[in-house]
């Protein structure tokens, strides 16, 4: 179902051919402007991973993977949703070690999508990342460090991209303004989750939202998080305003990971207690990981923002309903 707007007086500030263009400068500066920001090595990652795993990334706890048989290994398989689990088992096995990190195209379908508007698809694309640090590293101190790195990354490759095109003309704020879900429900208890982050990221347009999974006051939580991998504590989203779409727009979701203790705490509180059986949850209570902070970073988000897109379907190519079609061309945006 789709749930499109579409931006008054919008014009794609690219013809289709100098965008792919465009869309190869990004991924290209953005990632190595991440790896050198937080001294990442690139590596080869899984489409789908073994069902019996517990590698894949169960979101909100809702969300049906795309499974399908192997016969040749006598097992399931299912497309991963996110690489957030697999990452940490793959710093051990890799031979990683403190300070240095790994990033990897992660490719996923999302076939629960539901609210199919101008920035969701079924079809996910992301720079997964994920860095091993140190017991005292796992506070907000080095959590908003990393933030601020990835911000000048973005910045940094917007500023490159504006000069290599100069009919674009976006400018980003480095400066990040930190605040917790508890907080923005404070200032705004009549608003939904979105309107209160539309709200902040009017007025501070770079924002990274705090402590994301827990219940607020109001026995509500702001959005839905896995127990198993983000420590709901000192984790958070990377918010930016769009000015295209006159919204915040989510580019990335990240944390400082679980350790054994915080593991224990969130599988109880979201009633996951069966997942302790698994074999990635076994090694992870039993203290034989790596402790890390990682994230996802859109791709399609990214190039969206950049290029000044209306809608995730200019920068990717997916499988959209009729009536988006029919609308988006009749406002003259050229989906892929």
């Amino acid at each position: 179902m789709s749930s499109l707007v579409i931006p008054q007086g919008y014009t794609a500030p690219l013809p289709n051919y100098e965008l792919q263009r465009a869309i190869a400068f990004i991924k290209e500066s953005f990632q190595s402007n991440l790896a050198n920001a937080l001294n990442l090595r690139r590596v080869s990652a899984p489409l789908f991973v073994a069902s019996d795993s517990g590698l894949n990334d169960n979101l909100n706890g809702v969300e049906r993977p795309v499974k399908f048989d192997i016969p040749g290994v006598g097992k399931d398989g299912e497309v991963v949703h996110s690489l957030a689990k697999w990452k940490r088992l793959a710093l051990k096995r890799y031979g990683f070690h403190v300070g240095k990190g790994l990033y990897t195209d992660m490719n996923a379908i999302r076939r629960d999508e539901e609210d199919l508007d101008n920035i969701h698809s079924v079809y996910v694309d992301q720079w997964d990342w994920e860095k091993i640090i140190s017991r005292e590293e796992r506070n907000e101190t080095y959590l908003k460090s990393t933030v601020r790195s990835i911000v000048s990354a973005v910045c940094e490759t917007s500023e490159a991209l504006n000069v290599a095109f100069p009919s674009l003309r976006v400018k980003l704020d480095r400066e990040v303004y930190f605040v917790t879900t508890q907080e923005l429900e404070d200032r705004w208890p009549d608003k939904t989750p979105k309107e209160r982050e539309h709200a902040i990221c009017a007025e501070h347009h770079s924002v990274f939202l705090m402590q994301i999974g827990c219940k607020l006051k109001s026995g509500q939580k702001h959005d839905g998080r896995a127990p198993d991998y983000d420590d709901w504590a000192l984790n958070g989203d990377i918010l930016m305003w769009n000015p295209v779409l006159e919204r915040s727009f989510e580019i990335s979701s990240m944390g400082i990971r679980v350790d054994a203790k915080s593991l224990d705490e969130q599988l109880t509180k979201a009633g996951c207690d069966e997942r302790r059986k698994l074999p990635f949850h076994q090694l992870l209570l039993a203290n034989r990981l790596p402790l890390t902070i990682g994230g996802g970073i859109g791709q399609s988000r990214i190039c969206m923002l950049l290029l000044q897109k209306a809608h995730v379907g200019e920068v990717q190519a997916s499988v959209w309903d009729k009536e988006t079609l029919q609308q988006c061309e009749s406002a003259g945006i050229e989906i892929l």
